[in-house]
């Protein structure tokens, strides 16, 4: 009788071994399948293969993979962020989240969040700022250059303080032009006092004026080791219009260093009118 219930308990437990064989074997097809749709970028029927896996195997190893992944597959589908933004943050609270994944989820959201708040939706701005306080420096870098680029100056301006802080504590100079590039997109006067030290008073002085049907709208004073960053921190629109009017930024360097003095001045059709020089 002992035998008969050993043999039987044996019998059992390579049974219930090989059903969970069967399964782990079964939820990892279904999210390499997942995975393939995912590299094709169809996003809907990966989104579908995603949500199999979450039904039907919950404990499996792949699920906290699985529920990043449905939340990519739903921010790449244009008119669901508001359920994107939901699946990253159930992400962020599973327990086996990996980093890696979690600091993607996390840039995500930010990007989101700003989509959200420049339609309407105010209260998501909140999600931004949050950020700009994160101990992880890439999320809390990615929340200010994101934030440079807010139609809303004052809302914009809320980063500035981790662009100072890129500009004076980082030693790339990659990185620290471009938290320059956001500063001069939110406000060339928040420069001052950053890089004025770095140069003599001779040095030469690029200067940028717009002006909209006669109103000044950009001013720009910034030294000429600086131009470049300056002239890329133009709008895309003034950029394009410089562009239809025969200037790029390579010929407008070439013409400005010519000499001293050298005025430059682009008008558009629609009342703008840009003008460059050096002192």
């Amino acid at each position: 009788m002992k035998k008969i219930i050993i043999n039987l308990g044996i019998l059992l437990l390579s049974f219930l071994l090989l059903q969970a064989s069967v399964q782990a074997q079964q939820d990892e097809k279904i999210f390499q399948e997942a995975k393939i749709l995912i590299f094709d970028k169809k996003w809907e029927a990966a989104q579908a293969k995603l949500e199999e896996v979450l039904e039907k195997y919950p404990n499996s190893p792949l699920f906290s993979q699985a529920v990043f992944y449905r939340a990519k597959c739903l921010e790449e589908q244009g008119g669901k962020e508001l359920e994107a933004l939901k699946a990253y943050k159930n992400y962020l609270e599973l327990k086996d989240r990996s980093t890696s994944l979690a600091e993607e989820a996390e840039i995500s959201i930010i990007d989101l969040s700003l989509k959200l708040y420049e339609s309407g939706q105010r209260s998501y701005l909140e999600e931004l700022e949050k950020r700009l306080s994160s101990s992880n420096r890439v999320i809390r870098y990615y929340a200010a250059f994101q934030l440079s680029y807010a139609k809303d100056k004052k809302v914009a301006a809320k980063g500035i303080p981790v662009l100072k802080e890129i500009i004076e504590k980082e030693r790339g100079d990659e990185l620290r032009d471009k938290a320059k590039i956001a500063l001069l997109r939110i406000d060339p006067n928040s420069l001052k006092g950053l890089e004025e030290e770095r140069y003599e008073a001779k040095t030469k002085i690029l200067k940028i004026r717009v002006y909209e049907h006669g109103k000044e709208t950009v001013k720009i004073d910034i030294p000429w080791a600086l131009a470049d960053l300056a002239l890329r921190a133009i709008s895309e629109r003034n950029r394009t219009m410089m562009k239809e009017s025969g200037y790029d930024l390579d010929r407008i360097m070439k013409e400005l260093s010519e000499f001293k003095g050298n005025f430059i001045t682009i008008e558009g059709e629609n009342g703008t009118v840009i003008k460059i020089w050096i002192e």
